[in-house]
C-alpha cells in the first residue's frame, strides 16, 4: 500500500470513529491546492537539465500550511501528497496553529555540485514565491535538504517580498534559525519515548535500543537516549548496519560516521545485515529513514516491545494490524512532531524579533510533547482505540472542528 492510500485509510478509520459528517471528512481530505512545476537549470558542465517540483498545500483551517521540502529521486505526487496530509494531523496533534503542507524536487542531491543545488532551490522559489508567505505557507528542510537549502529560498523570496526570515524555518541561526532546532526532532523523540514509558513504569535508562537511520533525527536520538542512560545496541545507514549488545558508543560512532561518511567499518561494534536490523533483540525499536519499512512481511517478526516512529510513515496499514497485538507503536505524527514544533518556536521568534535561549527552546519542546502524548491517551480512552488511532483522531477532530467554526457549510 502506497504511502497515500495508507495515510488516507487512517484519516476514514479516524472519520468513521469521530462520526464525521460524509461531505465535511470529503472536504478534510481534498488538498487545499496542488502545485507542480518545471524546474529548468545550467549544469555546471554548460548543459540545461530540467527536474520536476511539487508543493501540495493540503489545509489551512488551523493556521498557515507547514511542511518540508525534499530533494529525492523519488519524489512523486503521491507521496507529496501523504506528506502533506500527514503534516496536516501532526500539527492539530502538537496543537500548534498550523495547518499542512509539503514540497519536493525529483532530483539525487548528491549528484549536484552545491552551485547546482543553489540554482535549483533559486528557480524552485521563482516558480512558488507568489504562493507561500509567513502567514500562507511556511516551509522547512527535509529529507535532502538543510539549513542552507532554506537560506537560499530566504535570500529568493526576500527578493520579492522584502527580507522575511519567517517564511521558512530550519534556517541557519545567523539568518533567524532557532536554537535548538537540528536536535529538534531527535530530542521530540526523547521525550515522546519517556512519556510512553514513563506509562509502564520504565525510564530510558537501562532500555535496549535499535535505530534505523543515522541521519540528523536518528543520530540525535542516539546521542540523546545515550546520555540518559538507554543502551543503543544496533543501527543502520545507508552504507550498513552494526551492532553490539553491550551498547554502542555513540560518540565516537558520530565521528567515525563523519570521517567516513557513514558507519560502515566501524570498530565498535560487528556488522551485520541491514535488513535484519528491524528484528534485532530489542526493547524499542525506532525507524528513523524512509517510510514502509515494517511491513506485513517483517512485522510478525518484530522483537521489540515499543516501536517510536521517528521517520514518515514507516509502518504499512497491514503491520499495524499484524504487530499492534504484540508491539506498542507510538505514531509518527506525534512521535516526531519535534521537528514542526521548534520550526513553530522558531517562527514566532522571528514575527517576535526576539530570539529565545536553546533550554527555553527545549524546555517548550518536553512540554509541548509531553502534553500531546496525554492528549492522545486521553482520545485513545475515549474511543477504545490504539495510539496511532487516538493521534488520527485528535488530529483530525481538531481540523474539523476549525474547520465548522470558520463556516464550513454542509
Amino acid at each position: 500500500m502506497n504511502a497515500l492510500a495508507a495515510t488516507s485509510r487512517n484519516f476514514k478509520q479516524s472519520a468513521k470513529l469521530l462520526g464525521l459528517d460524509s461531505k465535511l471528512e470529503k472536504s478534510l481530505l481534498i488538498p487545499f491546492r496542488e502545485i507542480k512545476v518545471e524546474c529548468t537549470i545550467p549544469k555546471d558542465d554548460g548543459t540545461l537539465a530540467s527536474y520536476v517540483g511539487f508543493r501540495v498545500q493540503h489545509d489551512n483551517a488551523r493556521g498557515p500550511m507547514k511542511g518540508g521540502i525534499r530533494y529525492h529521486h523519488e519524489v512523486d505526487p503521491d507521496e507529496v501528497n501523504a506528506l502533506a496530509q500527514l503534516m496536516t494531523w501532526k500539527t492539530a496533534v502538537a496543537n500548534i496553529p498550523y495547518g499542512g503542507a509539503k514540497g519536493g524536487i525529483g532530483c539525487s542531491p548528491g549528484d549536484l555540485s552545491s552551485s547546482e543545488l543553489e540554482r535549483l532551490t533559486r528557480v524552485f522559489t521563482q516558480k512558488i514565491h507568489d504562493l507561500i508567505g509567513i502567514h500562507t505557507d511556511v516551509p522547512a528542510p527535509d529529507m535532502g535538504t538543510n539549513s542552507q537549502t532554506m537560506a537560499w529560498i530566504l535570500d529568493e523570496y526576500s527578493k520579492f517580498h522584502g527580507y522575511s526570515p519567517a517564511v521558512v524555518t530550519g534556517k541557519p541561526v545567523d539568518l533567524g534559525g532557532s536554537l535548538g532546532r537540528d536536535a529538534a526532532t531527535g530530542r521530540g523523540v526523547l521525550f515522546a519515548t519517556e512519556a510512553l514509558l514513563a506509562e509502564h513504569g520504565k525510564g530510558i535508562a537501562g532500555q535496549r535500543f535499535v535505530i534505523q537511520g543515522f541521519g540528523n533525527v536518528g543520530s540525535w536520538a542516539a546521542q540523546l537516549i545515550s546520555k540518559a542512560g538507554g543502551k543503543v545496541i544496533a543501527i543502520s545507514d545507508v552504507t550498513g548496519a552494526i551492532k553490539n549488545v553491550n551498547g554502542l558508543d555513540i560518540a565516537q560512532l558520530m565521528k567515525h560516521s563523519s570521517e567516513n561518511r557513514g558507519i560502515k567499518g566501524f570498530h565498535g561494534g560487528d556488522a551485520i545485515d541491514p535488513s535484519a536490523l528491524l528484528t534485532e533483540e530489542c526493547d524499542v525499536l525506532i525507524p528513523a529513514a524512509l517510510g514502509g519499512v515494517i511491513n506485513k512481511d517483517n512485522a510478525n517478526d518484530i522483537k521489540a516491545k515499543y516501536i517510536i516512529e521517528a521517520a514518515n510513515h514507516p509502518t504499512d496499514p497491514e503491520a499495524d494490524e499484524a504487530s499492534q497485538i504484540r508491539v506498542l507503536i507510538l505514531p509518527d505524527i506525534l512521535a516526531n512532531s519535534g521537528g514542526v514544533t521548534v520550526s513553530y518556536f522558531e517562527w514566532v521568534q522571528n514575527i517576535q524579533g526576539f530570539m529565545w535561549d536553546e533550554e527555553k527552546v527545549n524546555a517548550e519542546l518536553r512540554t509541548y510533547m509531553t502534553r500531546a502524548f496525554g492528549d492522545v491517551k486521553q482520545m485513545c480512552r475515549s474511543h477504545n482505540c490504539d495510539l496511532r488511532m487516538g493521534a488520527f483522531t485528535l488530529g483530525v477532530n481538531r481540523v474539523a472542528r476549525a474547520t465548522v467554526l470558520r463556516g464550513w457549510e454542509a
